[in-house]
């Protein structure tokens, strides 16, 4: 990623510099290079792409509720067919409003990551509402009555259209519309990490332009409102032609949350968007309650386990769906057993010694995708290792057998890990199961991991294991027990597919 850096000095501005060198002191301008948005300045611009995504939303989701009505008015089986009334139209707007209460075209403004699955039941809400519309309103909307079975189909119709054509209309307006240009101010080692999170993932199109120093800023919240203050951070971001700012601040006692908090104001009051970068996070995750103590907001942390309900709640889930699993691709499974014996010698099941829940150690099992004799091979190729950390991964291994590639590039070697699940040694959704060697690095708070048992995909596998270094990795695990719901392991799973579908982190 090309990281231009902006640096303040006592006459201006100077740019143009590999991200992490410090600017000199001097007196003279650098030399802007203007790109196809710069004759607009950076509010302008957040402005237009704000409403690029907002009518683009409006658009799938009128797409979808009126597709959603007439698939159940075509496929209805009654003998007397239903239909469409005119005044049907009248109910599509009140449905947007109530799109709009629910802040259904006001989230992507604030956020630089744009996905639809995080709205998902908002969605559903709304399809609710608009199945209850139709139902009450009864010949308003079709020709006739939605009985149960057409009411049911409308309500699953529409959530999935909804969500499928959100999904296509961001993809849209983020190819239509122009990166958004980021000015970092922070620490130099917090602008290579989230500069790497901008350009590596999916749903993001934003890029780091300038950094800044936070102490170069400090004398931006002294009599912040000021209008000499606030031309000074106009102008910058007009000659940066930034469009966000991201605030990182310090960690510790040095840090002052006051010069933040002015910062803060005073960059909104210029009409820059502002996402900042909050360490207390990393430690309590984001499932957070604000308490609002007259006028006082205090941030309710959750408790760390998970409730006896909960615990039952998820191992319901796990049981669940990894019978239903085992239940559906029996046949496939199989199949597979047959072509890893004919393939090569050896057994057809490879069991891998693992620490689970509370550090119980037992063992996974995945189809054989490697030679027999691979874990006596892997010592010589030590050095070809392309993971990080203390994970042990090579791009073409040698040891991994003709049906063994096949396997793992679909992921289809994990299946029986469903077994796991059904005796109780692994989820669905959980942190990663680490062979002992690499449990044994893991340190202080991050073992708190071992709450939850392991799971088939996590965090984890939706960033590609080969990239994630382990210490990132156990934090992830982290964050993912302090934040369980079922609606995250949902998510998981169906960010999951793709991933897997795309085959990335092979």
């Amino acid at each position: 990623m090309s990281v231009e850096t902006g640096k303040r000095t006592d006459a201006g501005l100077q740019w143009g510099a590999p991200l992490g060198l410090r600017g000199t002191r001097g007196a003279s301008r650098g030399r802007l290079v203007r790109r196809p948005f710069a004759d607009v300045s950076g509010p302008a611009v957040s402005l237009r792409r704000d409403a690029l995504f907002r009518r683009s939303l409006l658009a799938a989701d009128v797409i979808a509720i009126l597709g959603a009505l007439v698939l159940t008015v075509e496929l209805s089986s009654r003998r007397v067919p239903l239909q469409l009334t005119w005044e049907s139209l009248v109910g599509v707007p009140l449905l947007l409003v109530g799109a709009k209460l629910l802040g259904l075209y006001d989230r992507d403004e604030t956020l630089l990551r744009k996905t639809t699955l995080d709205e998902a039941p908002k969605l559903f809400q709304l399809a609710t509402l608009c199945t209850l519309v139709a139902l009450l309103a009864g010949r308003l909307v079709v020709a006739g009555t939605l009985d149960r079975k057409e009411a049911l189909f409308l309500w699953i119709a529409l959530a999935g259209m909804l969500v499928l054509a959100r999904a296509a209309a961001r993809v849209i307006a983020m190819w239509l519309g122009p990166a958004e240009r980021c000015l970092f101010i922070g620490d130099e080692r917090s602008a290579e990490v989230v500069g790497a999170k901008l350009s590596g993932h999916g749903g993001i199109k934003a890029k780091i332009v300038a950094h800044l120093e936070l102490g170069q800023v400090e004398p931006w919240s002294t009599n912040g409102f000021s209008a000499p203050r606030l031309k000074e951070i106009r102008d910058l971001a007009q000659t940066l032609d930034v469009q966000r700012a991201i605030i990182a601040p310090g960690w510790g006692a040095s840090a002052d949350a006051s010069e933040t908090v002015n910062l803060v104001r005073t960059l909104k009051a210029v009409d820059i968007r502002v996402s900042v970068l909050p360490r207390m996070l990393e430690v309590v995750g984001s499932a957070v309650e604000f308490d609002d103590l007259h006028g006082v907001t205090l941030m309710g942390v959750r408790r760390f386990d998970l409730s006896r309900s909960s615990q039952a709640l998820k191992r319901g889930f796990d049981l669940l769906g990894a019978s239903l699993g085992l239940l559906v691709i029996s046949p496939l499974m199989i199949a597979f057993a047959i072509a890893i014996k004919l393939d090569s010698r050896g057994t057809v099941f490879f069991k891998q010694l693992r620490v689970g829940r509370h550090g119980r150690r037992f063992y996974m099992i995945k189809f054989r995708t490697m030679v027999q004799d691979a874990e006596d091979m892997k010592d010589s190729l030590r050095e070809r290792n392309e993971a990080k950390e203390g994970l042990f991964k090579i791009a073409d291994d040698p040891r991994v057998t003709r049906m063994g590639r096949f396997l793992r590039i679909t992921a289809l070697d994990e299946l029986p890990q469903l077994l796991n699940i059904v005796r109780g040694e692994m989820s669905l959704v959980g942190p990663r199961p680490l062979v002992i060697e690499e449990d044994e690095r893991i340190e202080g708070w991050h073992r708190r991991r071992l709450e939850l048992m392991p799971g088939m995909t996590g965090p984890w596998q939706i960033l590609g294991p080969a990239r994630v270094p382990l210490k990132e990795m156990v934090a992830l695990d982290y964050l993912y027990v302090a934040n369980w719901s079922l609606w995250t392991d949902l998510k998981i799973l169906l960010r999951t597919v793709p991933h897997v579908l795309g085959r990335r982190g092979l």
